[in-house]
Order: C-alpha cells, then sequence, then structure tokens
C-alpha cells in the first residue's frame, strides 16, 4: 500500500457536498485526511461525509455553513477545533453563479455572488489562519476559476469574484508565509459537472473548440492538483495560481 500523504492531517472543505468539492475531498480522504464537509445543503453534506467515511476509513465532520457570515465561519473553526484538535488544510471551494449581462445585472445578483465566492475566502480563510499561525503551519487552497483570468461575456460578477480570489491568494501567501502556512489558488477551467451536463451537445462542442486538449476537464483533475498543494511535496509553493484547464487559457 502506498504511504498516505496526508495522514491524520484535518481539512475542511467548503461546497464540499458534491461536484469538484466532494472530489477534492474524497481525494484528500485517499491520502488519509480528516475530512470535514462544509455546505449550505446540510443534507447532502452528511451523506456525502458518511459515505466517505466509510470508503476511506477517516473519521469525517459535516457542518451547514453560510460561508459569506462571519459569525458561521467562526463557529466552524471552533467546532472543527473541539472535534479535531487543530487544522491542517483548508479549501475554500464554496460558489455560486448568477449570470447575467453587466447592463442587466441586479444589485442582488453581483451581492450574492461577491458574498459567497469572494467574502466567504475571506471569512473562512481569517478564521482558519488564526489556528494556523499558533501551529505555525497549515495550508490554505483557494478554488478560483479561468474566467478570474480571462473574464466572460456574462460573468461579471463571477469573474470580479474570481479575479479577487486570486488577488486576495497572493496578500495572504505573503502575510502567512513567515508562519510557515502556504497559500494557493486552482483555477479550473470547463469541468464536468451537474452545470456542464446541462449543456446541449452543440455547446459542449464550442466549448471543446476552445480547448487544446479537446475536453472538458474531471473533477479529479482539479482534485489531484489541489492534493498537491496539500502535501509537504509542495513546501516552496506560495501564492501561485495554477490553471487546470486544459490550455484554454495560457
Amino acid at each position: 500500500m502506498c504511504e498516505q500523504k496526508l495522514k491524520d492531517r484535518v481539512a475542511i472543505i467548503t461546497g464540499g457536498a458534491q461536484g469538484i468539492g466532494r472530489a477534492i475531498a474524497e481525494k484528500l480522504a485517499g491520502e488519509g485526511a480528516k475530512i470535514i464537509i462544509v455546505d449550505v445543503a446540510e443534507e447532502i453534506a452528511k451523506k456525502t461525509a458518511d459515505e466517505i467515511s466509510k470508503s476511506q476509513n477517516v473519521a469525517t465532520l459535516s457542518l451547514k455553513v453560510d460561508v459569506s457570515s462571519s459569525i458561521e465561519t467562526e463557529q466552524m473553526i471552533k467546532k472543527t477545533v473541539e472535534k479535531f484538535g487543530r487544522i491542517d488544510i483548508m479549501i475554500n471551494n464554496a460558489g455560486i453563479t448568477r449570470d447575467n449581462l453587466l447592463i442587466r445585472m441586479s444589485d442582488d445578483e453581483w451581492d450574492k455572488v461577491i458574498a459567497i465566492n469572494l467574502k466567504g475566502v475571506f471569512n473562512c480563510s481569517k478564521a482558519a489562519a488564526k489556528i494556523m499561525m499558533k501551529q505555525r503551519a497549515g495550508k490554505i487552497v483557494n478554488i478560483a476559476s479561468v474566467v478570474g483570468l480571462m473574464g466572460n461575456a456574462g460573468q461579471a460578477n463571477y469573474s470580479a469574484s474570481k479575479g479577487g480570489v486570486i488577488a486576495l491568494t497572493k496578500t495572504m501567501a505573503r502575510e502567512l508565509a513567515s508562519r510557515n502556512i502556504n497559500v494557493n489558488a486552482v483555477a479550473p477551467g470547463f469541468i464536468k459537472t451537474a452545470m456542464t451536463e446541462k449543456l446541449s451537445d452543440e455547446q459542449k462542442k464550442k466549448l471543446t473548440d476552445l480547448i487544446p486538449l479537446a475536453r472538458l476537464g474531471e473533477t479529479q483533475d482539479v482534485a489531484n492538483t489541489v492534493a498537491f498543494l496539500c502535501t509537504d511535496e509542495s513546501s516552496y509553493i506560495t501564492g501561485e495560481v495554477i490553471s487546470v484547464n486544459g490550455g484554454m487559457y495560457m
């Protein structure tokens, strides 16, 4: 059996109930990490945590958290430390979309996306960093997006939030480096999820035509990169944005 690279480390994954978040949780659990599934979908989060616990033989916890609330994210950290005694890994994956053209976008569509996608990363990272600084060790990985690098028509709010995540990642990396905390971002391109499954064959073809590797990514592609950034093998990498997009944007 291969050595588990994250044996007994404690990892929080926001938006971890399904999709990319679940794939990340499964991958980290496979490397031996104890997993906290955080999501607003309470029942799905519990089901995911239970299934990962059984399949990977690791301790898990599920928590219902609105990451845009600093009170709820502080409680998330408190409950994690109460159960596991520490926090080694913070994966900021929770995100939403409210797509619309700029001139039609409502204040509510803008505010909700910024609150979850950007303020949520701030809230969770700030709360986790307090523990990691005392430990003098930790890994924070933020899930950005290709559209945070290149922009995308109809996604002013989403691209702004993800561009903000990238800038926040770099600043956190500078502030926390002296305490041996690595902060990096992963920017996925178009990944096969429930959202992309709703696209027509024609729409999928248009997307793949933009991608040099000529396929949509798998959630596992993102999870593999995130896992690397959580291991000791990435100890000299911080403040980076790693694109997982099949060459769509270079």
